[in-house]
């Protein structure tokens, strides 16, 4: 079942079974039975549950952004993204455990941290791959950040082999050109599009 309550069932929904086909401490995996608003019969649908994420935005005072190389297995490649990762307590949502979450994943994965005065600003949050999961990230802008002083500690399961920082031009052309193509970081770079910081 849900990892989080941050999904609501909107008038026209309701859920009416489902089977577990799989669980582990990081995704379960269900076949539901769901009444939709313009469906009267049930219809069946397999649902990928999975914890929160958040997504860090790093930006430098001198405005450059930085991004991390990551390897992806399940695309066998090494990827220029955002730091992210999942909120690991279950169900939370406030204010405050997002920050946290935020916070650790930028000095765990790319060694930065907040600087004298530096903001947290929350962009919002979305759903990666609706079709299947109700996975969400939540979207947030550290300003401005320095390197930390213990460095980067990448969880054992993460392959971060640079970080790297990059103008507001250069991450443009990034994206223009593919190079960054993971949905957390291109929707992080529509949201900071859309209000105007980028």
């Amino acid at each position: 079942m849900p990892f989080h309550g941050f999904i609501r069932e909107e008038d026209g929904w309701e859920r009416v079974g489902g089977d577990a086909l799989l669980s582990t401490p990081y995704l379960e995996v269900e076949r539901v039975m769901v009444r939709t608003p313009t469906r009267s019969e049930p219809i069946p649908w397999t649902v990928v549950y999975r914890k929160a994420a958040v997504v860090v935005v790093p930006l430098t005072k001198d405005g450059r952004f930085a991004m991390v190389r990551q390897e992806r297995v399940p695309v066998r490649a090494s990827l220029w993204e955002f730091p992210a990762g999942q909120i690991d307590q279950a169900g939370a949502h406030g204010a405050d455990v997002i920050r946290a979450a935020g916070l650790r994943e930028l000095r765990e994965e790319s060694g930065l941290e907040l600087g004298p005065g530096g903001d947290l600003v929350c962009l919002g949050h979305f759903f990666p791959s609706a079709g299947f999961t109700d996975e969400h990230s939540h979207l947030l802008l550290a300003r401005p950040v320095v390197k930390s002083a213990g460095g980067s500690s990448p969880d054992a399961m993460e392959a971060i082999t640079e970080c790297g920082f990059f103008t507001a031009a250069e991450l443009r052309a990034m994206v223009a050109s593919g190079e960054v193509r993971d949905a957390n970081s291109l929707s992080a770079f529509a949201r900071l599009c859309a209000r105007g910081i980028l």
